[in-house]
C-alpha cells in the first residue's frame, strides 16, 4: 500500500480557526478575488482551496451554512452537481488535468478543516503527479501561484453556465 503524506497541511491544521465561516460569502460579491472565489450560481458557488493538494483544487459549496447532507434542497444538490461538471471541465481546458480525485470531507475525524460549513472537493490530477518533495522535504510543489490559476480560471467562469 502507498501512502500520502501531506506534511505541509499541518500549517492549516493547527493554524488559527476564524471566528466567521469563510466560506459564508453569499452577501460579498465584491470580496470574490480575494476569497478565490470563481463563480456563483443560484444556490452554490466554486472556489479555488487556498491550502490546495495539487495546482486547481477547487470547491464546490452551497450559498447556506450547512454541515449535514441532509439539510441540502433537491436544487443543491444539482446545482452542487453541475457546478462540479463546470469544475471538471475548466481544469481539463486550463490545466490540462487528466483525472480528478472527486469527495466530501464529512465531519473533523475525516479531515475536514471546516466541518461546519459543508464543501465538495475536485482535485485535478495527472499522471506522476506524485514526487518524493513532499515526504523527503517537506515541501509541496504547485507549479503555478495561486493568483494565477485563479486569473486564468476566472476567465473560464466568467464566460460559463449551468445546463438547464
Amino acid at each position: 500500500m502507498k501512502k500520502l503524506w501531506a506534511p505541509w497541511r499541518m500549517e492549516y491544521i493547527q493554524g488559527p480557526r476564524e471566528d466567521e465561516c469563510i466560506f459564508c460569502v453569499r452577501d460579498l460579491p465584491d470580496e470574490d478575488e480575494e476569497r478565490l472565489v470563481l463563480f456563483r450560481a443560484e444556490h452554490c458557488f466554486v472556489m479555488m482551496n487556498r491550502f490546495p493538494y495539487s495546482n486547481g483544487h477547487l470547491l464546490v459549496l452551497p450559498f447556506r451554512h450547512l454541515h449535514n447532507h441532509n439539510e441540502l434542497t433537491q436544487e443543491e444538490v444539482w446545482e452542487i452537481h453541475q457546478c462540479m461538471l463546470l469544475c471538471q471541465e475548466s481544469l481539463e481546458n486550463i490545466c490540462f488535468a487528466q483525472g480528478f480525485n472527486v469527495g466530501w470531507n464529512i465531519g473533523v475525524a475525516s479531515g475536514a478543516g471546516v466541518a461546519d460549513h459543508i464543501h465538495l472537493h475536485i482535485v485535478p490530477r495527472w499522471p506522476g503527479d506524485t514526487n518524493f518533495m513532499p515526504v523527503l522535504a517537506d515541501v509541496r510543489v504547485v507549479p503555478q501561484h495561486l493568483e494565477a490559476t485563479y486569473g486564468q480560471l476566472a476567465e473560464f467562469f466568467r464566460t460559463s453556465s449551468l445546463e438547464s
